[in-house]
């Protein structure tokens, strides 16, 4: 199992250096020009100096090998010595903001902890969801409950997150006065009653990611036991007298899981790409809000390194997907 991690974190690192590449040519090809957004009275020789300044003067293959190095060497070495309090030397390497002039990677940590309150409380909320779900559909295949769990899961895939973010801000918001419609970020939590507030106005948005969460991996759960419950080894196990529920809770849904894994760790990266509309209807200042910013404004670091960041993550849970495989079926063996 060691072998093999290591041997897919070698394979990975050419696998992320092709992605860097290809995210930083197809920016490099995009129309549009970071100097456009200024104002027209600058002069040209001025606009010219601050192009300069901002190294789009350099070719590209100057460029690429400059931003490689300090996503990897520089940026790391400054988050080690903050960490330990030593003042870091080569501070000007930094990748910086065209818009705001600001490091990129400080600007993604002010805007992290909105993702991961909302986009990482959905997506655990609609995991836990959907695994009982697409276990009971199954055992009770054709029952109410599976009609209904069906039909709940085709309104999680077919209506887009759009029309339910503003559907549910029409109903418990401007209707009924439930729910705050807004994503307050400036909120601090130091009391259980600030901590109300923000379970409140989090409700909204975590609903909206949440229920395409479990539609997705209810239907997968589901369709995963169907395939086992008819299996020799479960009329096995049932024939040697073992409890329905060591039947079905040990054997069937170990088996049952491995495709399952799958679903999951790959769409914990794809759900924060999918946040990008959720946070802006809800005006969450989190992720997917900066990189519509960013694109919209032409600022080329922040858009590449978000993008880079959301290939790291599936990469990553790629590789803890293959690796739970053994972990789940003893009969997987990476040698």
């Amino acid at each position: 199992m060691l072998t093999y991690t290591f041997r897919r974190l070698l394979i990975s690192i050419p696998t992320l250096l092709f992605i860097a590449f290809v995210i930083f040519m197809l920016l490099e090809l995009a129309p549009g020009d970071p100097m456009a957004n200024m104002p027209l009275t600058i002069p040209p020789e001025v606009k010219e100096k601050m192009r300069l300044a901002l190294g789009l003067g350099e070719p590209w293959w100057i460029r690429f090998p400059l931003w490689l190095k300090q996503f990897f060497i520089v940026e790391p070495q400054y988050w080690f010595d903050s960490a330990f309090g030593t003042n870091f030397a080569d501070g000007a390497q930094r990748i910086i903001s065209f818009q705001s002039r600001s490091p990129v990677f400080d600007t993604i940590a002010q805007r992290m902890p909105q993702t991961l309150w909302v986009v990482g409380m959905s997506y655990v909320v609609g995991v836990l969801i959907a695994l009982p779900i697409g276990i009971i559909s199954a055992y009770r295949q054709y029952s109410v409950f599976d009609q209904v769990g069906t039909f709940v899961s085709m309104i999680g895939f077919s209506v887009p997150p759009f029309f339910s973010g503003v559907l549910l801000i029409v109903i418990f918001s401007v209707t009924l006065g439930w729910l705050p419609s807004i994503y307050d970020t400036t909120h601090v939590v130091n009391d259980w009653a600030s901590f109300k507030v923000q379970l409140m106005q989090m409700v909204m948005p975590v609903m909206v990611l949440a229920l395409q969460t479990t539609a997705q991996v209810s239907r997968y759960m589901r369709a995963s036991m169907l395939d086992n419950l008819g299996q020799d080894y479960v009329r096995t196990a049932r024939a040697k007298g073992m409890k329905e529920s060591v039947v079905v809770m040990r054997h069937v849904l170990r088996n049952s899981m491995i495709p399952v894994i799958t679903v999951i760790a790959l769409g914990i990266p794809a759900i924060f790409g999918g946040a990008i509309i959720t946070e802006q209807i809800f005006k969450v200042n989190g992720l997917g809000q900066l990189l519509i910013i960013a694109l919209q404004g032409n600022d080329i670091p922040m858009v590449m390194t978000l993008t880079f960041l959301f290939a790291i993550l599936i990469v990553m849970f790629n590789l803890i997907a293959d690796v739970l495989y053994g972990v789940f079926d003893p009969r997987i063996r990476y040698d």
